[in-house]
């Protein structure tokens, strides 16, 4: 951090504490060089993660809408609630940790599907049929054959 005063680039934290509710961070510091205090906040940068839909609209991530669709897909089947909202955590973590700001609906729907088959098969097939959108039954007994081949 660079002081204020003398403007050199090394400080050392004399003392930290949160502020506002935990959202900042307000520190204490004295530069190395001029020995004088001054004080600073760190908060976190929250920087949206845009969605590009297949026709090239934008929108915001919506985590609500990611596991309405996963609860769709599980609708009258075995699976959990906490299982359902873990593989959604999971998604959107990775999503976070991914270094671009923009990521495609292709990519959401992809991990999406990959959890989901590891969650139910039955929720993922009923999942690809409305994302890759099955013309017919023969695309549908097509990616079942395809399922039952990966096991």
């Amino acid at each position: 951090m660079k002081c204020p005063f003398c403007g050199y680039e090394e400080s050392k934290v004399i003392d930290s504490r949160p502020t506002d509710e935990g959202e900042r961070i307000r520190r204490r510091r004295e530069c190395i060089q001029c020995g004088k205090r001054f004080t600073t906040y760190e908060i976190i940068e929250s920087v949206p993660l845009i969605v590009v839909k297949k026709d090239k609209t934008r929108e915001t991530f919506e985590r609500n809408k990611l596991l309405a669709g996963m609860l769709r897909a599980c609708e009258k089947r075995p699976v959990p609630l906490e299982t359902i909202e873990a593989a959604v955590n999971d998604i959107e973590a990775q999503l976070q940790n991914s270094l671009d700001r923009e990521v495609t609906s292709d990519k959401i729907g992809e991990l999406c599907m990959n959890k989901l088959k590891e969650i139910d098969e039955v929720a993922y097939v009923r999942f690809a049929s409305v994302y890759r959108q099955f013309k017919d039954v023969s695309t549908f007994v097509e990616e079942v054959s395809r399922l039952l081949e990966e096991k």
